[in-house]
């Protein structure tokens, strides 16, 4: 039996339903966003408070002997902005992603206005792309936001010069600018399998908090897993045991294997993640 023509509205194409502007305003004005982007442009300040009490980071605490990114914060506004990242990369930096990306759809079905918008209709591939572009996008805007609040921030209160590498010599600033960039990207990467989680999490529930509490638990338990040393070699799948492999980029020759193998793993993750979650939405029965 030959299939059934589907009548469609005169004008009608699906490729322009939720344009991405129309999601990305929506999410833009959203309290979560505001509170996200407000946290993460405090950071700086409160670290540059930190230091200014507390005096030069590294003075007299314990682990004084060892030499570290933080040791170097106040040398310049560029050393301020890479121990700003060394000190989010690992938590904070992860729950904005998990928020942009796993309150996305399931906000939408707690709202119970998920229905209405395939109703609209927008096709289900349609709703989950524009999303996930945009979560992703927000999520990206907010790992550029810190490093640049504290490269201003620290440029204001410890001047402009080279990137003083812990170990000893120096990154010119252009350098040092240039190296931020690939370390930002690199960042961005690695998250991108928390990304993956919180997505495909929020298509399956009706409830954000799970969803984005639920991709942060996820990475707290590959973190732990990673400091089980008994593990061996099996930790080099694990995504967390690259999250830092962007210090090498810090060092007068950079050295990108570990970028690269953390990026290998981490895309794989990302993109099976993404797989299931468009799969199995496009057989779900949306009832919220």
């Amino acid at each position: 039996m030959p299939p059934v023509p589907v009548a469609t509205a005169s004008g009608y194409r699906a490729s322009r339903t939720l344009p991405l502007r129309v999601e990305l305003a929506r999410q833009l004005k959203r309290r979560r966003t505001l509170v996200m982007g407000a946290i993460l442009g405090a950071l700086p300040f409160v670290l540059a408070i930190a230091f200014a009490i507390g005096g030069e980071p590294g003075d007299g605490g314990e682990g004084g002997n060892r030499i570290n990114l933080m040791d170097t914060a106040t040398a310049s506004g560029a050393n301020f902005a890479a121990v700003n990242l060394f000190v989010s990369a690992g938590f904070l930096l992860v729950v904005p992603v998990a928020l942009f990306c796993g309150d996305t759809v399931a906000s939408e079905a707690s709202w119970a206005s998920l229905r209405y918008l395939l109703a609209a209709p927008v096709p289900r591939a349609r709703l989950l792309w524009s999303k996930l572009v945009v979560g992703l996008g927000l999520s990206l805007a907010a790992m550029v936001l810190l490093p640049v609040v504290a490269l201003l921030v620290g440029t204001a209160a410890y001047g402009w010069g080279p990137l003083e590498i812990p170990t000893g010599g120096a990154l010119d600033a252009g350098t040092a600018a240039q190296r931020l960039v690939v370390i930002v990207g690199y960042v961005f990467v690695s998250q991108l399998v928390t990304a993956g989680l919180a997505f495909w999490l929020s298509t399956k529930t009706d409830a954000p908090l799970g969803a984005v509490g639920g991709a942060v638990g996820l990475t707290i338990v590959g973190n732990v897993l990673d400091a089980v040393t008994a593990l061996g070699d099996w930790r080099d799948f694990l995504p967390a045991h690259w999250q830092f492999a962007w210090a090498d980029a810090i060092q007068p020759t950079p050295e990108y294997s570990g970028m690269i193998q953390g990026t290998a793993v981490s895309v794989t993750y990302a993109v099976v993640l993404f797989a299931l979650a468009f799969r199995g939405f496009a057989h779900k029965d949306v009832v919220s």
